[in-house]
């Protein structure tokens, strides 16, 4: 897969049925192409390196079972 490159120039205004003609893009695309480019935004929201994404914290999750 290439690698997307977000440009924080580019804005356009749409109106509601532009935005709906937008969307169809997106729904054309496999469930593994959109979890790719979902994958791809968070990382640059949340600023990490996208082959090397941080580890979940797992000492603040505790599980109880309900049959004890």
């Amino acid at each position: 897969m290439e690698k997307f490159r977000l440009d924080r120039t580019a804005f356009k205004a749409q109106t509601l049925e532009e935005a709906a003609r937008h969307s169809e893009y997106y729904k054309k695309l496999t469930w593994q192409e959109r979890l790719q480019i979902a994958n791809y935004l968070n990382s640059v929201a949340y600023n990490y390196d996208l082959n090397n994404p941080p580890k979940m914290d797992k000492t603040k999750f505790s599980v109880k079972s309900i049959f004890s």
